[in-house]
């Protein structure tokens, strides 16, 4: 059963596409991350543009933030003060995203950036997440780990604007919060992604958060920045394929709770592990693809001797 996508121009397979969002799904609820960040590259793959593969994964990112984002509104795992600062940057950032795409686009090299960007950034996450998955797993487990205080901060005591956060108790400059939304919201607009696997890290090794307060703020910080993206494709680049996403929504609905009941069974490092190494296998497919010629070579110097 084939389907006419109206934004990628294309007639793709359904079942191909429900299959691709089951398995962005599953990872999904495997590891505990979006996967806006394999699903471009993926969609890219398959011959669906970038611009709309970009756009399209942020919509996809929307719908798969939603209930998550509830969920931990509900049980008190949002510091809403520390969102809406970061949610500030992040604003900024996706309007300069969006406005860069639309720039890319017009002068060509949007497909090439992209590319270069995202075999650079799953290189280096993907190496840390599997040399660090692969060190955790032949340590013996720890009885007891050392008690992270919310408080220690170095450099970042020094910091002019400083606001309290209560929830988070933490009294920082709000300075480092909006730079990480700005970088944040910009890479999301540009790439597709929500940005969790930068986002978490940040906040917990930089900003300090409690671990049990990360997931649900970032959440928040991904929904309303990939919303404004999504908006903003929409109506500035027009690259938001409706059809695409409500194809791969079906199919990730349905991988995510296999992957969740399937990640119950693993250890958190051999996650870890996996995860880095699915990472650094798909920045290989796409590094392979910006060193190796294409199969159809076009020449616009051919086409102007043949006239």
């Amino acid at each position: 059963m084939t389907l006419y996508l109206p934004i990628a121009e294309m007639s793709v397979s359904v079942i191909v596409y429900v299959a691709l969002g089951l398995s962005i799904g599953f990872l999904s609820g495997l590891f505990g991350v979006g996967g806006g960040f394999l699903l471009t590259p993926l969609l890219t793959f398959l011959g669906v543009p970038a611009a709309v593969a970009v756009a399209t994964s942020s919509s996809h990112v929307v719908a798969s933030s939603v209930s998550g984002a509830v969920t931990h509104y509900r049980r008190g795992n949002i510091d809403i003060k520390m969102g809406l600062v970061m949610l500030a940057g992040g604003l900024a950032g996706t309007y300069l995203g969006v406005s860069a795409v639309k720039v890319l686009r017009r002068a060509g090299y949007f497909d090439l950036t992209v590319a270069i960007i995202y075999v650079i950034f799953l290189g280096i996450v993907g190496t840390i997440i599997f040399v660090e998955g692969l060190s955790a797993s032949r340590q013996p487990k720890a009885t007891g780990g050392p008690v992270r205080k919310s408080g220690q901060h170095s450099w970042m005591e020094g910091l002019p604007f400083k606001m309290r956060f209560p929830r988070s108790k933490l009294y920082i400059s709000v300075i480092p919060p909006i730079v990480i939304g700005t970088f944040i919201g910009c890479m999301s607009a540009i790439m597709g992604t929500g940005g969790g696997f930068v986002i978490i890290p940040a906040m917990i090794y930089l900003l300090r958060m409690p671990t049990g307060l990360v997931i649900g703020t970032t959440l928040f910080q991904v929904l309303f920045v990939s919303a404004l993206a999504t908006v903003l494709h929409a109506v500035e680049n027009r690259t938001v394929d409706i059809v695409l996403a409500l194809i791969l929504i079906v199919g990730g609905v349905i991988g995510a709770q296999i992957g969740a009941s399937v990640g119950e069974k693993l250890r958190g490092e051999h996650l870890r592990a996996l995860l880095g190494a699915v990472i650094l296998l798909v920045a290989a497919r796409m590094a392979y693809d910006l060193v190796v010629p294409p199969a159809d070579v076009f020449s616009l110097a051919s086409m102007a001797g043949a006239r």
